[in-house]
């Protein structure tokens, strides 16, 4: 049907731009680009041994939780993605708003977590090791050639995701396979001697949670996969499934060349260090060039789809527009507020307290997902309840985790999180009465 597509008067998304495969890059490229190089060490120090279980559980989180998106998708796929889900169940109100201000703020801060990523893995090529003001630099920089790249047009996305997403994968598992060759096999449990990796294992899977919530960018494409309806649910299952492949295999590799205290002491840039005890100095540079290609085609694939949330949040007036008198439409003033918004948090926060904040924001958004189907939409959707309901234990138990784990440690983190969400749902609140009483206007 034509109204699946919100192409808009402003031409903003091209139908058919995307092929099957374009979608499945575009998916993997945001989730290896922070999964794998940016969360690998967050998960060993929370987790210990256990981190490599950590992402098993984050994926088969995903997975369930991927069964509510991919029956949403198929049933009405849409350029607003997530925003478009939650309208259906919840009405263009409150928590419709906030809830899609979520996603795309958790998807900002996923933009921010995987640039500081590519500043750090960068530094490694040279010796400014102290230099930390270099990171922030250097992730802003990559903001900036992801904007380029976006207002460059879907069909560039696509061939680069592709192109960038063959190279990583080949890359990351070529890593792994030479790292495990190196170190040699060990399939033995991890031993465990003390019950603190245990409890680290839930915090630790919410976090490993963000390493697959690049599958939901797919959702935002509706209107430029060519048949949607089918395509963009088979475009999560395959990206999900390519992801924990090589996850699994990058978490064995790196629990096989280091130590829990190396990878904890290297764990913004663990991939790198478990390069060095096989190969050496060129190992590690060939995984920093691997880490700048794969943080390079996961912001520009993020960017990409996240402004497309704000777009349509922006046409369906459940946010407020400003031009600020710039040109162009829409579309190029939501990739503008995008890549300025990630730098100020690439500059504002290191990796821990960005995946903790992610997380936490994503989770809440993940439950309203479930909640409105289950409530408002099984019929419609014709979902088996017991699966987003699963979802939905899932999501709370890892959250409450993660919360309790922060609250102990770093509680800045949990204000920083509580002011967010406040600050949208009071936010739409307002925005949203004002509007009813008062004409729009626009600039």
């Amino acid at each position: 049907m034509k109204d699946h597509h919100d192409s808009g008067p402003e031409g903003a998304f091209e139908e058919d731009s995307l092929s099957l495969g374009g979608a499945v890059a575009m998916g993997t490229g945001v989730m290896i680009g922070a999964g794998v190089f940016a969360l690998t060490g967050q998960l060993a120090e929370l987790a210990g041994p256990l981190f490599p279980i950590a992402f098993v559980l984050a994926a088969i989180v995903s997975g369930i939780s991927s069964y509510t998106y991919v029956k949403m998708s198929n049933a009405n796929p849409s350029a607003g993605g997530i925003a478009m889900y939650l309208k259906q169940a919840y009405g263009p109100g409150t928590v419709t708003a906030a809830c899609s201000l979520l996603m795309y703020i958790s998807m900002v801060i996923n933009e921010s977590l995987v640039a500081r990523t590519f500043g750090t893995y960068t530094l490694q090529l040279f010796d400014a090791k102290d230099e930390e003001w270099l990171v922030p630099a250097l992730g802003v920089g990559l903001l900036l050639v992801a904007f380029v790249v976006n207002i460059s047009g879907n069909k560039l996305i696509g061939r680069l995701s592709i192109a960038m997403a063959f190279v990583k994968i080949a890359g990351i598992m070529a890593f792994a396979g030479a790292a495990l060759w190196a170190s040699g096999v060990r399939l033995d449990a991890p031993s465990v001697s003390d019950t603190s990796s245990l409890w680290g294992l839930l915090p630790a899977t919410a976090i490993g949670i963000l390493a697959y919530k690049g599958f939901t960018t797919i959702t935002t494409s509706g209107a430029e996969i060519r048949e949607p309806e089918k395509n963009v649910g088979r475009a999560i299952v395959i990206s999900l499934a390519i992801c924990t492949v090589a996850y699994a295999v990058v978490a064995l590799a790196v629990a096989n060349s280091l130590t829990i205290e190396e990878i904890v002491q290297a764990r913004d840039f663990a991939l790198a260090e478990a390069a060095r005890p096989a190969f050496g100095d060129t190992g590690v540079t060939l995984t920093v060039v691997l880490a700048i290609l794969a943080t390079l085609s996961g912001i520009i694939a993020s960017v990409f789809a996240v402004s497309r949330i704000l777009t349509m949040l922006t046409k369906m007036n459940l946010v407020p527009h400003r031009h600020f008198g710039m040109p162009g439409n829409v579309h190029t003033h939501t990739i503008v507020y995008t890549i300025v918004f990630a730098m100020v948090l690439t500059v504002a926060f290191d990796l821990g307290r960005i995946a903790a904040l992610g997380a936490i924001v994503y989770l809440v958004m993940d439950v309203a997902i479930h909640w409105g189907a289950v409530r408002y939409l099984r019929d419609e959707l014709e979902l088996r309840v017991w699966v987003p309901v699963t979802a939905i234990v899932l999501d709370t138990l890892a959250l409450g985790a993660l919360v309790v784990t922060k609250g102990r440690s770093d509680p800045p983190v949990l204000i920083a999180a509580a002011v967010c969400l406040v600050t949208v749902f009071a936010g739409e609140r307002f925005f949203l009465q004002w509007k009813d009483e008062e004409p729009s206007t626009t600039d």
